[in-house]
């Protein structure tokens, strides 16, 4: 198996994504065994979930795949229940579920006079049940995880959880209201979490990935003819570095802060991973 990149040694430890039947949480999951977790590996498709399973452990890694629906507490504890008598208690979780949905999306990014007839969606388009969707998607889908796997790192050395939160947390991005101001709430849960969790020793963090190109916004960066579109262009505009993102470039911060060693007095954090776009004004 690959060495991982701070030689981070997680031998022994159960790891729990969820969301790993995506492209970057299955990296994670990736990742994780190779630093020698045994990785439990949580996502509504079973099936993406064992794909990726089965390739960890065609690398020689410990893996198993388990359908989860995140929103669902009685299936999180179902699910936690059986990760325990599989690979034992949870020591790692990387809460990876999430993501946008083209009903909580305006049409445009600005808005313009008569907008509110026209036949685009604009903002007051917007569908509640979708925007809720977003917020329970990405909020309670960490809430509620965290409150099945939580529980087993109770009283036990050396347990961490780690969130996915994103660059609009720090920013809104035009045109996706819900899933920025649900990524927001990540971020401040991150914090309350690790206040919270501070006297048992639960170190809690997480990630801000800028952008990476991947299938999930590959209409939102691609035209179908394989160029780039205005969005593109304006990202990489504005992040310095003057690119995308390589996902492999996720996994130091991902290894640092899961690193007991390199990062036992860090938490609370959200580290940016993101080519310097949060530190950039445009000027």
């Amino acid at each position: 198996m690959n060495k991982n990149v701070l030689n981070t040694d997680l031998s022994g430890k159960v790891a729990v994504v969820t969301g790993a039947g995506g492209v970057l949480c299955s990296y994670f999951a990736k990742v994780l065994a190779r630093a020698g977790a045994k990785v439990a590996l949580l996502d509504i498709n079973e099936a993406a979930a064992q794909g990726f399973a089965d390739e960890i452990v065609a690398e020689g890694g410990v893996a198993k795949a388990y359908g989860c629906n995140v929103l669902s507490k009685e299936i999180c504890l179902e699910v936690a229940a059986k990760v325990r008598n599989d690979l034992g208690p949870c020591d790692i979780l990387v809460n990876g579920a999430g993501g946008n949905n083209p009903r909580a999306t305006t049409d445009k990014e600005y808005y313009e006079p008569g907008d509110i007839d026209a036949d685009t969606k604009s903002f007051f388009d917007l569908d509640s049940e979708g925007v809720g969707f977003v917020f329970n998607l990405n909020f309670l889908g960490t809430l509620i995880p965290t409150q099945a796997f939580a529980a087993q790192m109770l009283g036990r050395k050396g347990c961490s959880i780690l969130n996915i939160s994103s660059m609009n947390a720090y920013t809104p991005l035009t045109k996706i209201p819900a899933y920025s101001g649900a990524k927001a709430a990540i971020s401040n849960f991150t914090q309350w979490l690790a206040v919270h969790f501070s006297r048992e020793g639960i170190r809690v963090n997480a990630i801000a990935p800028g952008f990476f190109s991947t299938k999930q916004n590959a209409k939102l960066l691609w035209n179908d003819d394989g160029t780039p579109t205005a969005r593109t262009g304006k990202i990489l505009a504005a992040t310095p570095m003057g690119r995308f993102g390589n996902t492999e470039e996720l996994e130091g911060g991902l290894l640092f802060l899961l690193n007991e060693e390199a990062a036992g007095f860090i938490t609370g954090v959200v580290l940016p991973i993101d080519g310097g776009f949060s530190a950039y004004s445009g000027v």
